[in-house]
């Protein structure tokens, strides 16, 4: 909790990000930040975790007479998901028209490009520890009293030796 509001009540920060947040995105992308947290609920976790909404491109209008187009959303997408997302275009525009309320998607372009999400990155596997490490690891954290405080220092001791290279 960052903020207060005047009433004194304590405000989340995912709000306060977002109030400073959307503005920026709508301006630059024409997307919400609603849109891309929801993404995986729109898309499907399948679908997510290879993909993510860039931007939305509205259509110029050369007098606000004109009548309204829908955009084309440009979605970011990496590898063999690419093939994927093309298959579901249609329920993808169907979704995310849903969520938005009205008719702004006709289209879809993926634009292929590495997509970076921290859920699919894996640990590295650590090498067993040597007796010695085990018994200067023991010696080390043998003097804390507290049972549940000296077994996590020893695997997180276990963790940063075994991530060295012997």
């Amino acid at each position: 909790m960052a903020g207060r509001t005047p009433y004194g009540n304590p405000v989340p920060v995912s709000d306060l990000a977002t109030k400073i947040l959307d503005p920026v995105l709508r301006k630059r992308a024409g997307i919400s930040i609603g849109l891309v947290q929801s993404w995986e609920e729109i898309a499907g976790p399948r679908l997510a975790s290879h993909s993510r909404p860039e931007k939305i491109q509205w259509p110029r209008r050369m007098h606000e007479d004109d009548p309204f187009e829908p955009a084309v959303l440009v979605i970011a997408c990496e590898g063999m998901a690419a093939l994927h997302l093309q298959h579901e275009t249609g329920e993808i525009i169907n979704r995310v028209n849903a969520f938005l309320g009205f008719t702004a998607i006709s289209r879809i372009r993926i634009l292929q490009k590495p997509v970076t999400t921290d859920k699919g990155r894996r640990k590295p596997a650590l090498r067993p520890l040597t007796a010695a490490e085990k018994m200067k690891l023991s010696g080390t954290v043998g003097l804390v009293d507290n049972d549940a405080l000296r077994a996590s220092l020893e695997k997180l001791g276990a963790t940063i030796i075994g991530e060295r290279k012997s």
